[in-house]
């Protein structure tokens, strides 16, 4: 059944990519919203999602054979607009998992749960500029999302109780300053997420994160940001954690795509202060560890609109799991996706202890068809640390650093552009040394996934 699954959809990506634009059936309109037959000062708007996704030869620690599930997302954002500087708003999440031949965790599953409830206060200044203060309950994406974001991909999305200060300038500078408690997604026992149970998500002051942040034009058309991200954890009574505390200080460089010229992304990142390696662990560590995360790119001016990207990331291990100190990078409440393919049952990849450069290739074939394929091998930055994305290690070091070489294709055709968006993916990764010799390990080899989905947007 997989393996005919994963055929399928390699072939139906293959033929959506390949559509004539007279096949596609997308509309010129604009898209039909709910907000359209509501009054002004109300705003509804409505997202129902389903992925299917099929593993073809489980990679990670305690598993084997073939996986699949069925995910379901549905999202509900209501806006009642007070007047022109303040409103209130509220988004209800419904994420629910089934055909579930795979464990699952609060990752996938989180059902009938109040997302968001905040408060949105509009003010003009200071500087020529307009603030926004949002507090609450919220989601939120700041800078490359690499440390903080709204989750796309992932059936469940990261929330936080606090307050989010943004102020931006007609030229697009941006100040922002945050304190927030993170949400802990209920419940965690492995039995009622697969049952999809319904329990209310909470949050601790024992768990605060905090952030400033700045962004701004540079001549020649560069932009430029710098952030300074703290998280502070301590353990509860019924909930132990890796008593992090953390100070993650960043900038990011770059000069947005343009056709026919060669446009760049660096960004660099420092973490130290305190944690623990694991949450059954009573002993602080030093932290110290850093990421690095470099792209060049080539808009083409041809058919297609064909961009070409060679990337690179780096986030630092622990070199010796006996000693004092922790060097594994912790990417805190960032996102993955993007950067090392596709999440869900998969997602072998995580930015910790990791080395990767690779080439993907972006293709447009028609205006409501979007597509990318992309190879990249994989390392361990650490052979004495543990490959994150699948609980394996090998303290010895022995087993190698080469985790294995991914290929991954992804294919999006707006049927209906802005209200229904099919979506397919397919990724192989041949597996590499360590994936075979590393303790622990199935042996099962070269890993094989797929998905396809339909999104609808009102």
């Amino acid at each position: 059944m997989p393996g005919k699954t994963l055929r399928s959809l390699v072939l139906a990506a293959l033929t959506l990519s390949a559509l004539p634009a007279s096949a596609r059936g997308a509309s010129a309109q604009a898209p039909w919203r709910i907000d359209d037959q509501l009054p002004s000062r109300l705003s509804l708007s409505l997202q129902s999602r389903a992925r299917y996704e099929s593993l073809q030869d489980e990679f990670g620690a305690g598993t084997r054979g073939d996986a699949e599930i069925l995910v379901l997302r549905t999202l509900l954002h209501g806006r009642f607009r007070v007047n022109d500087q303040l409103s209130f708003g509220a988004e209800l999440e419904d994420s629910r998992a089934y055909l579930q031949k795979v464990p699952v965790g609060t990752s996938v599953v989180n059902t009938a749960e109040l997302l968001q409830a905040y408060m949105d206060l509009h003010l003009d200044g200071p500087f020529d500029g307009s603030s926004r203060v949002r507090a609450g309950r919220i989601t939120m994406d700041a800078g490359s999302r690499r440390l903080v974001a709204r989750n796309r991909f992932r059936n469940t999305i990261n929330g936080f109780t606090g307050i989010d200060w943004r102020w931006q300038a007609k030229d697009k500078s941006e100040l922002r300053a945050f304190w927030l408690l993170p949400v802990r997604r209920r419940p965690s026992d492995p039995k009622k997420t697969r049952d999809n149970e319904v329990r209310f998500d909470d949050e601790s002051l024992n768990v605060q994160f905090w952030g400033l942040f700045a962004a701004g034009s540079l001549p020649g058309g560069h932009r430029g940001e710098v952030y300074l991200y703290g998280l502070h954890e301590q353990d509860e009574n019924n909930r132990p954690t890796r008593n992090r505390r953390l100070f993650t200080p960043g900038f990011r460089l770059w000069k947005p795509p343009e056709a026919g010229h060669l446009d760049y992304l660096l960004e660099s990142v420092l973490q130290f202060g305190k944690s623990r390696a694991s949450t059954t662990s009573h002993r602080d560590l030093d932290h110290f560890a850093y990421f690095e995360h470099a792209e060049v790119g080539w808009s083409f001016n041809a058919p297609w609109s064909p961009r070409l990207l060679a990337q690179f990331d780096y986030a630092s291990g622990d070199d010796d799991p006996t000693d004092g100190r922790n060097g594994r990078f912790d990417t805190l409440f960032g996102a993955r996706r993007f950067d090392f393919g596709p999440t869900g049952i998969y997602g072998p990849f995580a930015r910790a202890n990791l080395v990767t450069s690779g080439l993907r290739l972006k293709l447009h074939p028609a205006k409501a068809v979007s597509s990318f394929i992309s190879a990249r091998p994989f390392w361990l930055a650490s052979d004495r640390d543990a490959w994150v994305g699948s609980g394996l290690a090998d303290p010895t070091g022995s087993s190698g650093r080469y985790l294995g070489t991914q290929l991954e294709l992804r294919v999006r055709f707006d049927v209906l552009p802005g209200n229904v968006r099919l979506e397919g993916g397919f990724a192989h990764l041949f597996a590499g040394g360590f994936r075979h010799d590393a303790p622990g390990s199935n042996g099962q080899g070269n890993a094989t996934y797929g998905y396809i989905q339909a999104t609808l947007q009102l």
